[in-house]
């Protein structure tokens, strides 16, 4: 790094790997404390916070000090690599540390962590989460006394049927057999994962359908094995919102549309059932309201990961339990890839009445989806009454302005796969909306008048 490259990371302020210390102090420490446990990072010493340059007066034995101090008061000792600058014709030192592979680092048995420009001194359950992660360990890995033929039979026969039909395993005929080598149970004894997936467990799914924020209507309250009660919990949404329909063209031909998209539904409750927090006794809580469905889980975000990465997608997956997640990976229910939420902003995009948001606080997480006064943008030319959705509307003025628009061009400008696309233009060639003149690769479209 140039000094060049130190006045350009100063113009950009401080952010969750760069910090301005004014001098040397134990927020210093800290700080480093709090980058090792998170993503590594760099403290820059003679800065103020409005990012103007003050320098620092140092000597090689005031290095050494703060070398020592550090070192001292860290547990396990950090040993951070510091680089003098010249810049404005004053003395800039930078401590940078990286990410500390067995967290958590201590200072003075004070334990922190960086979120967005500022530390977060870590709770007892942080703690213990930071350090199963660091140790590639998880709490649904850990042997209960749960015997084998204590659990539900249903549940594994549904567990190994979904998998069947998911295709990503291949099955042995012996389900114990097949939960050990998917290291669900381990060396003949059960783990929290077997138990939560198929046996009997204290946490439950508690679903209320309200008429306001104190009248219920229905309530339910599932204690079945996890790999039942989504299903369940999903019959209990179904039951409580509303189903209409909708009919294509010409045609009698209808098909269903829910108040609210299934998909996405399914998706945030298995994120709540695979991402909770299983040490805290809290129910998972889902309220069904006229307008709107909250759904409150135990556990905060995992390492770094904000509510604004989640919902720009731009965030790497991580597993509170691994387990868990393998399990429903293998029944074909999620991805392990981080995919999740992109895939839900698909969804919605076909119900632009609709809103989703979420709220982080103290040892929870909750996703809010409501409905929304949005006007929707009808193309003069496209009858009000079509059942087409506000992106297929957008293509047929993609397909006025460039007839010769390919569907790798449509699924970038809608970031959206191709086989969405296909499904999209299949529809309006149909309703006869469009039509396609001449053959596929040289062809061209046609907006029917």
């Amino acid at each position: 790094m140039t000094s060049k490259d130190l006045t350009q990371i100063i113009s950009q302020g401080e952010s969750e790997t760069v910090e301005f210390k004014q001098s040397f102090s134990k927020s210093v420490i800290e700080t480093l404390v709090a980058f090792s446990n998170t993503r590594g990072g760099r403290v820059i010493i003679g800065v103020k916070n409005d990012k103007s340059i003050l320098g620092v007066f140092i000597t090689e034995e005031s290095l050494q000090k703060w070398t020592n101090e550090i070192k001292q008061n860290t547990e396990p000792a950090i040993f951070p690599i510091i680089d003098v600058f010249n810049v404005d014709e004053k003395e800039i030192v930078v401590l940078t540390v990286n990410e500390f592979p067995i967290k958590p680092v201590a200072y003075k048995h004070l334990f922190f962590a960086r979120k967005q420009n500022s530390n977060h001194k870590l709770s007892i359950d942080e703690i213990t989460e930071l350090r199963f992660i660091s140790l590639n360990y998880s709490f649904d890995a850990f042997e209960v006394d749960t015997e084998f033929n204590q659990l539900d039979s249903s549940a594994l026969q549904y567990f190994e049927k979904r998998i069947q039909k998911s295709g990503r395993y291949n099955l042995t005929g012996d389900v114990k057999q097949d939960l050990t080598k998917l290291g669900i149970v381990k060396a003949g004894k059960l783990t929290r994962a077997t138990e939560l997936l198929f046996g009997s467990h204290h946490t439950n799914i508690h679903i209320g359908r309200f008429k306001s924020e104190t009248t219920i209507i229905d309530d339910l309250m599932i204690r079945s094995p996890l790999i039942l009660a989504v299903d369940q919990a999903m019959d209990f949404i179904k039951k409580n919102i509303r189903l209409g329909f909708e009919f294509g063209g010409e045609t009698t031909k209808r098909t269903e549309r829910w108040q609210y998209p299934i998909q996405a539904i399914r998706e945030f409750l298995l994120n709540a059932v695979v991402h909770r927090d299983y040490t805290n006794p809290t129910d998972l809580i889902i309220k069904i309201f006229d307008e709107k469905i909250e759904i409150t889980n135990p556990g905060n975000l995992m390492g770094d990961l904000t509510v604004e990465k989640l919902l720009s997608g731009n965030y790497v997956s991580v597993h509170r339990n691994k387990l868990l997640t393998e399990a429903f990976y293998l029944t074909g229910d999620i991805e392990k890839y981080g995919t999740g939420f992109k895939r839900i902003k698909e969804w919605f995009f076909e119900y632009p009445n609709l809103k989703y948001s979420f709220n982080s606080f103290s040892n929870f997480i909750q996703v809010v989806i409501e409905s929304v006064n949005v006007p929707v943008n009808v193309p003069v030319n496209v009858p009000v009454n079509v059942p087409v959705n506000n992106r297929q509307k957008n293509i047929i003025l993609d397909i006025q302005k460039d007839k010769y628009i390919t569907q790798k061009k449509l699924a970038e400008k809608y970031k959206v796969n191709r086989e969405t696309i296909k499904r999209d233009l299949k529809k309006l060639k149909e309703l006869n909306l469009i039509k396609r003149i001449g053959p596929d690769k040289t062809g061209s479209w046609e907006v029917v008048k």
